[in-house]
């Protein structure tokens, strides 16, 4: 349990929905657990009991409260932020690590023996990986029960569960519902194809939130073939276990809205783990801005537009790539040559629903493509690659940040830009800040702060741990496409500023 008793029943008085998905509410009189934003009323505090996460509370005999629904908060931006074998665990078992591979796969992965990590996340979380993953089945489960026609039998299979009676007992335990209740009390459409199955849900996130630099960002720098923008709504496709898929994402004031196709329903969880990491919609964005707007030079861009996101990626590997295709050049110059790459390595796909033609090429394509760039960035690209082929280099969601940098430094032709923006952009880190970037340095310029990157990294300390952020925020001040949602029309005539990743 969570021993900050008085500051986490502050929160639940206030029905601050800031607090969702950092701890969950028990209540022992009900045997109920909500999140702190319930609008039920205040429980007793003597009944009242502070989990870190749904799993302790499922794991400590509590049920989900129907009326709040904690099953559909927002994470807890602890475990994407932080870069410890707790946080590195909650990422990869939200990818679907211990469906796929089991716990001891998982703790392979993390280089600890199952008995280790099991202590470790008992300590941090409250439940070991069996029990966080068996919350997430439900999750899941509940998801395809209130959005697809499927059968129970396939729901309970996709859901990552073993048995049916697996299924069943889970759902009534978590839910105090039956499977079928639970589909007789949905009011969602469904929309199932008969070999690939369509899911549309909503994606959950902390207010505010600025779609311009996040949404903007990614249809300005999108991938012909792999991305694309249709009306308000970004589309990509994704490389997942069981099959390819393409997910589309579209903001609306109270959440994102997601509608995954998926050649196997196993792959949702993954599919929806990737999509929130890629939108940074786990942050906490008051709580950043706050510390941010301490700087007098930074709060006006703030207030003006506040919630800004760091926009990620779906795949570690594909985003290295890609920064190094963009060193300095031009964002189109780098999607032209991108393009020209998914066109020639990338794995074909079928998108019924718009224009998307491939998956991003994997590494070990990569690793020996002619790369119509300089001879030495062209060589910086195969090492990458060969690198990243090798596992020599690992960027997935449970990797060591740390290590992962430093492997990048050893690269001949990788940078401190380079080493910085896959840093903020594939590894997640909050605190990344490539100095050196030419909009950086034009906005740190217009603002007087002197715009040599030495200058620029000791300007920034204040900022800490959240330049990743500042930097969005800087960015902001060029009138450039990825400033801008819905996208401008693609003018032949300008060029974005070169160095934008």
């Amino acid at each position: 349990m969570i021993e900050e008793f008085e500051r986490c029943y502050a929160a639940v008085q206030s029905r601050d929905p800031r607090f969702d998905g950092w701890f969950f509410t028990a209540v022992t009189s009900t045997h109920i657990y909500c999140r702190p934003s319930c609008p039920a009323h205040t429980p007793m505090r003597r009944n009242v009991r502070f989990y870190p996460s749904a799993a302790a509370a499922q794991l400590a005999g509590f049920r989900a409260c129907k009326r709040c629904r904690p099953d559909t908060s927002p994470g807890s931006p602890e475990w994407n932020t932080r870069a410890d074998v707790a946080a590195r665990a909650m990422r990869l078992i939200a990818d679907g690590v211990v469906d796929r591979d089991g716990v001891p796969g998982l703790a392979a992965q993390l280089g600890y023996s199952v008995r280790q990590l099991e202590r470790t996340l008992q300590a941090e979380i409250g439940a070991g990986p069996i029990a966080i993953a068996r919350a997430q089945r439900a999750q899941t489960a509940r998801i395809l029960i209130e959005t697809s026609s499927l059968p129970m039998t396939e729901v309970a299979f996709a859901a990552g569960f073993s048995s049916i009676r697996q299924f069943n007992d889970t759902v009534r335990t978590v839910f105090a519902s039956s499977p079928t209740d639970l589909r007789q009390r949905s009011r969602r459409p469904f929309e199932v194809a008969a070999a690939r199955a369509t899911v549309v849900l909503r994606l959950a996130y902390r207010q505010p939130l600025c779609p311009d630099n996040l949404f903007g960002h990614l249809a300005a720098t999108a991938v012909p073939g792999v991305e694309e923008v249709i009306g308000h709504a970004y589309r990509r496709t994704l490389r997942l276990a069981h099959g390819p898929g393409i997910v589309e994402l579209s903001y609306t004031p109270e959440y994102v809205l997601c509608r995954a196709t998926l050649t196997d329903l196993r792959d949702l969880t993954t599919t929806i783990a990737r999509s929130r990491w890629l939108l940074d919609l786990d942050a906490d964005p008051v709580a950043v801005d706050a510390h941010l707007s301490r700087d007098r030079a930074l709060r006006p861009l703030i207030t003006k537009a506040s919630g800004r996101r760091v926009p990620r990626c779906v795949d570690g590997s594909e985003m290295a790539a890609r920064v190094v295709l963009g060193q300095q050049i031009s964002t189109s110059a780098a999607r032209t040559h991108a393009g020209r790459l998914v066109q020639e390595f990338g794995e074909p796909v079928t998108d019924t629903g718009g224009g998307l033609t491939h998956l991003f090429p994997r590494p070990e394509s990569l690793a020996h493509a002619d790369v119509a760039m300089p001879r030495s960035r062209g060589a910086t690209f195969r090492r990458l690659n060969e690198a990243l082929a090798s596992k020599e280099l690992q960027l997935g969601p449970g990797c060591d940040r740390e290590k992962a940098v430093a492997t990048l430094g050893q690269l001949a032709g990788i940078g401190p830009w380079t080493q910085q923006v896959i840093a903020m952009r594939a590894l997640g880190d909050a605190d990344a800040f490539p100095s050196a970037d030419l909009g950086i340095r034009r906005a740190a310029e217009t603002l007087h702060f002197g715009s040599t990157p030495s200058v620029l990294l000791k300007r920034s300390q204040p900022w800490r741990p959240w330049r990743a952020y500042a930097v969005q925020y800087l960015w902001s001040m060029d009138d450039h496409d990825v400033n801008h949602w819905p996208p401008r029309p693609r003018s032949s005539t300008t060029s974005p500023p070169k160095e934008t990743p």
